[in-house]
């Protein structure tokens, strides 16, 4: 190979590798990561151990899957109302209380586990308030990242935000899974509890991020307002429709364990599973090229269709290393688009609509994958597994399509060109960040 080809080479590893800086220069994003990490590695935990304690206690699997029932509308309304008070209060204390309150939660399981009788409706009452916390925690914690960090960094720092999240969700289950079933739910929940407190012990060290300049008080009326701004705004609606329509039609982890016998392989459940997750540490490891592109609206478009593809052409696998292969190549794309909305979001919302608009990208993101749920299962009653893993991808790709046809301003979406990117811009250079 020549001297050229080699410099060529290391130049494209270069431009592929996931960029950094975000760690590198800012001391509060490394802590915020960090907390993040080790919140969600202790969550995981006590995600597998309530269903796996509810069977025990139940032996209903209608009863363990009242479990996300439960959760659902305190994650709705929690992650409206965590938006509102995002912008009105102080964002940094807002994520500590929360995480006090997810941690007595959990003690509370803990508590629960170690009865001579644990009550299983201390598990339903927990998951509600467990999703409540973590909703309200969220919107503060993502308009934080925004503060701390230059408009730039904000892909980069989505990357690093999705590998830190996929790594914890791909280990995570397979560690919790030993823990509770060798030593039992109240490990799973201590765990989770020492996870909390490191976690607080690096929040605390996070500098004060001072409230918006126009702080709106939260209210019903403030709530409305930050709809009302996104409906204005078709680049940002794009974001939240086109989301909602990918996974909606061609999320289907409710078929993976139907999918797995139907390949042959009920052992291979975890790798159908862990397959997604796998996908998106990838795509995170060599996002580096991903700062080069500025039509964020088309990306997320292409992006959406690749997730569709994926999975439709997933379903025709004879194996389950094939069908693996191509699930993996689906939560890629389904990273990348990720990203490119993220970025979109964090570079044009104003400060002031942060928070609520953060509180709206938490349902968008959230709502997807339990419709898709719930599709798979009616598909898959009609028709089997694998027709509703191929519908799923097929109404998919029509139905980003369909958005990219009806929304052209965000299809034509461009960084560098469009008004409230510039805006943002103009106003970040007069206040600049203290990354």
């Amino acid at each position: 190979m020549s001297e050229r080809s080699d410099r060529s080479l290391l130049a494209l590893a270069r431009r592929m590798r996931v960029d950094v800086s975000p760690l590198r220069e800012s001391r509060d994003f490394r802590l915020l990561l960090s907390s993040g990490m080790i919140t969600l590695v202790g969550t995981v935990f006590t995600m597998v151990a309530v269903p796996y304690q509810v069977k025990q206690l139940t032996g209903s699997p209608v009863a363990v899957g009242l479990v996300s029932l439960a959760e659902f509308v305190p994650m709705v309304v929690c992650g409206l109302w965590g938006g509102a008070i995002a912008d009105a209060l102080d964002r940094r204390k807002i994520v500590i209380y929360s995480e006090v309150g997810l941690c007595v939660t959990t003690a509370i399981l803990l508590v629960n586990a170690l009865l001579p009788e644990p009550r299983v409706w201390v598990l339903y009452v927990a998951g509600a308030l467990s999703a409540g916390f973590g909703s309200v925690r969220g919107p503060s914690e993502q308009a934080m990242v925004n503060r701390v960090l230059k408009l730039d960094q904000m892909t980069a720092a989505f990357a690093l935000q999705g590998l830190a999240r996929n790594s914890a969700i791909i280990v995570g289950p397979a560690v919790g899974g030993v823990v509770v079933i060798s030593l039992g739910p109240a490990a799973s929940y201590g765990v989770d509890v020492v996870s909390f407190l490191i976690s607080l012990a690096l929040l605390v060290r996070v500098r004060p991020v001072p409230r918006p300049e126009e702080a709106t008080p939260a209210s019903l009326r403030s709530l409305v307002e930050g709809v009302r701004y996104a409906g204005k705004r078709p680049d940002l609606m794009g974001t939240y429709l086109v989301d909602i329509a990918a996974m909606a039609f061609a999320s289907s982890n409710a078929l993976f364990p139907f999918l797995a016998d139907d390949l042959g392989a009920p052992q291979a459940l975890g790798l159908l599973y862990a397959a997604g997750g796998v996908g998106s540490v990838i795509a995170s490891l060599t996002s580096g090229w991903t700062s080069h592109v500025h039509r964020h609206g088309l990306a997320v478009i292409v992006s959406a269709t690749l997730w569709g593809v994926s999975v439709a052409i997933a379903a025709l696998m004879p194996n389950v290393w094939l069908v693996f292969l191509f699930l993996a190549v689906a939560g890629g794309a389904d990273m990348v688009s990720g990203l490119f909305r993220g970025t979109i979001w964090n570079q044009t919302i104003p400060d002031e609509y942060r928070g609520r608009l953060a509180g709206i990208e938490l349902l968008s993101y959230s709502t997807g994958p339990m419709l898709g749920d719930v599709r798979a299962g009616l598909m898959a009653g009609w028709g089997g597994a694998r027709f509703s893993l191929g519908a799923g991808g097929l109404l998919c790709m029509g139905a980003v399509a369909l958005m990219a046809a009806v929304l052209p301003r965000f299809r034509s979406y461009d960084a560098r060109t469009d008004e409230y990117a510039l805006a943002e811009r103009a106003r970040r250079a007069e206040q600049p960040s203290a990354a």
